[in-house]
């Protein structure tokens, strides 16, 4: 993507670049993001209600897709036509458009409204660049939590799961019980996720950060790669036949149905649990980490681009300070399912799951940057593309599986 950003970058002027948003007036702000299932719609109307009352008009321009939104908005931003604020996740998503000096330095913003006070240190690398912060993070979330339907595991006498060895244990039992052990929804994104999951929680957190931040292609060869592998593996003889091109939120239907005892998904998940009505610690249970408890640290981030439209500008401030107060943080991450990012939120203002996420991030031993925060892009959509070609296969063996995984991780190395 960097040279094809370059080369459409070299296709108009600097002034192009950062021509008047003539989808803003006054103080409408047009915002793109990939929120669209039902919690995660529910936190978006808490955003919109929030900029409403902060004297804005909220444009909403969901894409259902995360890699086709991000796509969409960075073509705008480098054709000159931007959103006022379009949606990233923490990380090196957003690096070329700094490079290039396509997105707003909110400096002045943070610290006026004193964020750097408030935010996690490693949260504040991810959203920053030489010094200089260039994106909004508005909640913490992991994509590693187990979550279970505790009716079903009370019914079949299930203890809640720490270890590999209890999951498979329940799932041998809800099995026999003629219950779907393990809902997942088979979309190459959630299939990414999972294995991520699973080789912090079955591999390791050294041999995970010496793929992810040191591109080390022998420790894919090493016995914990494989026994993730392994365990990624064993993961299909769980699940039902309806899994393939299954969508998240209709996996997370099956815990709420009750059709499935249990799902791997991020904090997002929670949300859908609100929606139908469902209580934390009363309807379902949470896990943090299958395996060993890391907190996969990851973070949804809104960037501004650059304009010179000094009401779309004006409107950019409003919702940089709305995002992250206190009240919006605590309303809008309740809602979706994930954890305020500012460190000075009451906890009892949360609920069950989230108290216990933030108890677990206490511990700087159970946390590790995500996938997003290490390697560029490119190297994990690659990755992608073989995890969800070993989960697709009828034959390919671990082995197998792990020398394309280590292809692509010397492929990456610098």
């Amino acid at each position: 993507m960097k040279q094809g950003l370059k080369v459409a970058v070299a296709a108009f002027s600097f002034a192009a670049l950062i021509a008047t948003n003539t989808h803003a007036a006054g103080l409408k702000a047009e915002v793109l993001h990939w929120w669209t299932s039902g919690g995660q719609a529910a936190g978006v109307r808490v955003l919109a209600d929030a900029y409403a009352k902060a004297g804005g008009e909220w444009v909403d321009n969901a894409i259902a897709n995360p890699e086709q939104a991000r796509s969409i908005g960075i073509n705008r931003v480098v054709s000159g036509d931007p959103p006022t604020m379009m949606q990233m996740n923490a990380g090196k998503q957003f690096d070329e458009l700094v490079d290039q000096g396509l997105l707003r330095n909110l400096d002045a913003i943070a610290d006026a409204e004193g964020w750097r006070k408030v935010l996690p240190a490693d949260v504040l690398d991810a959203v920053s660049r030489n010094g200089h912060i260039y994106a909004v993070p508005v909640g913490l979330q992991t994509p590693n939590w187990l979550w279970y339907n505790k009716a079903i595991f009370q019914k079949n006498g299930l203890t809640e799961p720490t270890t590999w060895d209890q999951f498979f244990a329940d799932a041998d039992k809800l099995k026999q019980a003629g219950v779907i052990p393990l809902a997942v929804g088979a979309q190459p994104p959630w299939i990414n996720q999972l294995f991520n999951g699973v080789l912090v929680g079955a591999g390791g957190q050294d041999v995970y950060l010496k793929i992810m931040r040191d591109k080390d292609a022998d420790a894919v060869k090493s016995p914990a790669f494989l026994n993730a592998a392994k365990t990624f593996s064993r993961l299909r003889d769980y699940i039902d036949p309806g899994s393939p091109n299954r969508s998240f939120n209709e996996a997370a239907a099956m815990i709420i149905r009750g059709t499935a005892g249990m799902h791997i998904m991020g904090d997002w998940e929670k949300g859908e649990f609100n929606v139908a009505g469902l209580t934390a610690g009363k309807d379902y249970g949470c896990v943090v980490g299958m395996g060993d408890q890391t907190f996969l640290t990851d973070s949804n981030v809104f960037v501004m681009p650059v304009t010179q439209n000094p009401d779309t500008e004006k409107a950019q401030d409003i919702l940089a300070k709305m995002l992250l107060s206190k009240d919006v943080q605590i309303a809008f991450n309740n809602k979706k399912g994930n954890l305020p990012v500012r460190t000075d939120i009451d906890p009892s203002t949360l609920d069950a799951c989230a108290q216990i996420g933030i108890k677990v991030l206490q511990d700087p031993k159970k946390q590790l940057p995500g996938p997003d925060w290490l390697a560029t892009p490119d190297m994990l959509n690659s990755l992608e593309d073989v995890n969800v070609e070993f989960w697709a296969s009828k034959t390919m063996t671990p082995e197998q599986f792990a020398d394309k995984y280590a292809a692509v991780v010397a492929k990456f190395k610098e």
